[in-house]
């Protein structure tokens, strides 16, 4: 979580904007700050929900001081653009996936690394704690405010050619992976064959066999119904995915102290409930695979076994040496998430 003296913001302008602005009218109040969060998701995802939530708390919390305006479904900016909007204070508030900061803060490739992290409970400790400061301090050396993480969810294997249970199984299967070094090593560790693929193509590849594994959250796996064009699916909670809430600078130093602490405060809170909202969708759609696996008969899902897990483990974490260099992860970050108890 962000510290009271640590760095913090978010933005909302969603439809309520406009019931917002007349009860400060009808009041006699006028915000003296304006900030706008620009997302790329639906309001009704876990990121959606809680951006809503930070920006009525934050209203609240600051007595109407801070005009919060969420910007759902890139109505603002994409991922790729909200960046540079962020440094030109032109938005004031985003929350970016983790791919999203590559080329600016390599480290966050932390969370790719297969197999680091025992549990999503292990996880937030390790993001709530000095190496998840360390990371935030990297990103606002770049320009920005780091706030908090928000969780997507974590990854699950999937195949078309036979349920990947231990490490052998991987060998020779063609996996999708995003462009990233950690994913590439990742596979090839086990004698897959990674390749690179927009998202976009990942149904029709799957389908057609230009692939035949992938590796996705229970949430990618449902909306796109990639379920649909595998035949197996391995909870096996690998890798994660997730978002960083960032801020400009340019604002967060124009707020007064006051202010900034309940930023901090309604941040805070927004980031417990975007864990329980994504931790309760995960849970709901990983039940709907199910049920469909159990009505068609199409999909088989295993789960793996701690002897299993342990094997994946060996055969993967090889791979962390390779990222110890600074400029690609660091010694000190691996070891420091390895050892969060």
């Amino acid at each position: 979580m962000i510290k009271s003296n640590g760095i913090l913001f978010t933005g909302k302008k969603f439809v309520m904007g406009a019931v917002v602005s007349a009860l400060l009218a009808t009041s006699g109040i006028a915000a003296d700050y304006t900030l706008k969060f620009s997302h790329v998701v639906s309001p009704n995802t876990p990121k959606g929900k809680a951006a809503d939530f930070f920006a009525k708390r934050l209203e609240e919390l600051s007595g109407g001081k801070i005009d919060v305006q969420v910007y759902p479904s890139s109505q603002l900016y994409n991922d790729s653009a909200v960046l540079k909007a962020l440094r030109l204070d032109s938005v004031q508030m985003a929350a970016p996936s983790f791919s999203k900061f590559g080329k600016i803060v390599p480290q966050l490739a932390l969370f790719n690394l297969p197999f680091l992290f025992k549990d999503i409970d292990q996880l937030h400790r390790v993001q709530d704690g000095p190496v998840g400061e360390k990371l935030k301090s990297l990103v606002t050396a770049k320009g920005f405010v780091a706030l908090n993480f928000w969780d997507n969810g974590f990854k699950q294997l999937s195949s078309s050619k036979e349920p990947l249970l231990m490490p052998k199984d991987a060998e020779g299967q063609k996996f999708r992976i995003m462009s990233s070094k950690v994913l590439e090593a990742q596979f090839k560790a086990v004698g897959a064959n990674p390749q690179m693929m927009p998202f976009s193509e990942v149904y029709s590849g799957l389908q057609q066999g230009v692939i035949d594994a992938a590796e996705n959250p229970f949430s990618n796996i449902y909306t796109k119904k990639f379920y649909e064009v595998q035949k197996y699916l391995t909870v096996s909670n690998h890798g994660y995915l997730g978002y960083l809430v960032v801020m400009s600078k340019k604002f967060w130093n124009s707020l007064p102290k006051d202010l900034q602490k309940d930023v901090v405060q309604a941040m805070n809170e927004a980031t417990q409930k975007e864990r329980e909202y994504a931790q309760e969708l995960n849970d709901s759609q990983f039940q709907k695979i199910k049920d469909y696996a159990k009505e068609t008969g199409k999909l088989k899902i295993y789960v793996l076994t701690p002897e299993q897990r342990a094997a994946w483990k060996k055969a993967v974490s090889k791979i962390y040496p390779q990222f110890y260099n600074k400029n690609l992860i660091g010694k000190d970050l691996i070891e420091g998430a390895l050892n969060t108890k």
